[in-house]
């Protein structure tokens, strides 16, 4: 393939060392792969979206929900290549988690401590920065008649926005994300894709990225399948069933 693809992990490169350490990665990957790869910044705030649809697009961090939910029928949903798993993961696999934070001196202790709170998300199609806390708040807002929130801020688009939104008390409390996932354009030939999928299983135990892993809080990178983010889409439906169909 004589076109050069893109990679990027602007989704959660949080500050400089860690976008440096995920272009080392993702530049790894490309030469253990042998395909033609450069890195593209697709900074904020161009939306992460259209850079999903791009045919070009080699190796990128996508969120988990509008993978599962993809309905785009003129664009193919991205290829699935593999799923980071964090160091810090209870059970070594790659499981989706979703924190709530807010100020330290904010006067919020609990779970009960949220009801009512002003509480900033990401964009509805973030799974950690809104469709998670939906499915948790879903019921809690049911049996509270319909409300959890005194008021949501946002979209404030990315994990770093909400933290922003918090300390500056324009928001109570928010969402942010456990980790990453990696995907691939569906327009990238199968072999190509195979080779970045393999790059990206084998840069788990490379011993020169030894240091990226540790900036990273990487402890591996696993094989999934698209199935497994099925369950991201059924926890959306379920607190549709619920009628609570966006934050409140």
């Amino acid at each position: 393939m004589s076109a050069v693809l893109v990679a990027n992990a602007r989704m959660y490169s949080v500050e400089p060392m860690s976008a440096a350490a995920w272009e080392a990665l993702l530049a790894w990957v490309a030469r253990q792969a042998g395909v033609d790869m450069a890195y593209e910044p697709h900074r904020a705030p161009a939306p992460l979206d259209a850079l999903w649809r791009r045919p070009d697009l080699g190796c990128a961090l996508m969120c988990g929900y509008p993978f599962a939910t993809w309905h785009d029928r003129a664009v193919v949903r991205p290829y699935l290549l593999a799923a980071v798993v964090p160091s810090n993961a209870h059970d070594g696999r790659p499981v989706y988690r979703t924190a709530i934070v807010t100020r330290a001196d904010g006067g919020i202790a609990d779970v009960e401590g949220l009801r009512g709170c002003r509480f900033g998300y990401t964009t509805p199609e973030s799974q950690s920065g809104y469709q998670a806390v939906r499915h948790w708040a879903g019921a809690r807002a049911a049996a509270a008649g319909g409300r959890w929130f005194g008021e949501t801020v946002g979209p404030l688009v990315t994990p770093r926005a909400v933290v922003d939104a918090i300390l500056r008390g324009d928001a109570d409390a928010g969402p942010l994300d456990g980790y990453w996932l990696d995907l691939c354009s569906a327009a990238v030939p199968p072999p190509a894709r195979q080779r970045i999928a393999g790059a990206l299983l084998a840069a788990a135990d490379a011993p020169e990225l030894a240091d990226v892993r540790a900036t990273l809080g990487l402890a591996s990178i696993a094989s999934v399948e698209p199935a497994d983010y099925a369950t991201l889409a059924e926890r959306a439906r379920d607190a549709d069933a619920l009628g609570y169909p966006a934050l409140q």
